[in-house]
């Protein structure tokens, strides 16, 4: 039996501690003892991009922007979505993950960073956000664990209400937000709609097979047509349950 090889480890933006390991051709990512990926758990990854991308058929030109690179499934499948004449920007907290891509994860999804299409970007995808008013078709965020953070507690500030409005703002007409998620989260459902968007909850597999555990995806958008089929459409609760949330005071835009 082959042993578990570590490869490389990089500190958090918390401070915590994350790992890069690799057995025989499996490549997993722990962070603080806790896994966040795994080489053979990928299908939700590449359902984010389906689900995301779904829209697109009749786009020729599409903008694509995703956040968090993980092991490039999502990057390679929404590659193959958009076309020759497509663009993704690639944005990526970490610059050790983009340096792993290159050097040991590139053959799982034939190198996307070497695309031409790519435009990567290292830093916070809300600095990229506010600058990127009405430039994309579809946004996909696969950053760290969804609304409950597992590797950075700043990234909460994306799936906050600001966070929000700034993607509905950067997506062009007819455009979709797509974010994953580990587990589901009402709360988040309902934010999304203070924001404006109509949303639905897509319940996917982790991997192919037998047993497989489940991940989920919300696709939201201004207009209910641009929803993929399916999914779970998310329902505000009643006025007395319903918790009024404070809105920014401030533009979320930089002068």
């Amino acid at each position: 039996m082959k042993p578990r090889i570590k490869l490389a480890a990089a500190s958090t933006p918390d401070g915590g501690e994350m790992v890069l390991y690799q057995h025989d051709r499996d490549f997993s990512i722990i962070v603080n003892g806790a896994d966040l990926m795994h080489s053979r758990r990928h299908e939700s990854e590449l359902e984010l991009a389906r689900l995301g991308c779904q829209h697109l058929s009749n786009n020729e030109e599409p903008t694509v922007l995703i956040g968090g690179l993980g092991m490039g499934y999502t990057l390679r499948q929404t590659l193959d979505l958009v076309g020759a004449n497509g663009s993704v920007v690639m944005a990526e907290l970490m610059e050790e993950v983009i340096e792993w891509n290159r050097k040991y994860m590139g053959e799982l999804n034939d190198h996307p960073l070497q695309d031409e299409r790519v435009d990567l970007r290292v830093g916070d995808i809300l600095d990229i956000l506010s600058k990127s008013k009405a430039s994309f078709d579809t946004i996909l965020l696969d950053v760290d664990n969804g609304p409950e953070p597992m590797t950075h507690s700043g990234n909460s500030q994306l799936y906050s209400y600001q966070g929000v409005v700034a993607c509905k703002a950067a997506l062009r007409d007819k455009g979709c937000l797509a974010v994953w998620s580990a587990k589901p989260n009402k709360d988040f459902e309902h934010l999304v709609m203070d924001c404006g968007m109509h949303i639905h909850r897509y319940r996917v597999p982790a991997h192919k097979g037998k047993n497989a555990s489940s991940h989920f995806i919300w696709i939201a958008s201004e207009k209910l047509k641009n929803l993929p089929p399916g999914g779970s459409e998310s329902r505000k609760p009643n006025k007395d349950q319903y918790r009024k949330r404070s809105k920014p005071q401030k533009s979320v835009w930089k002068q």
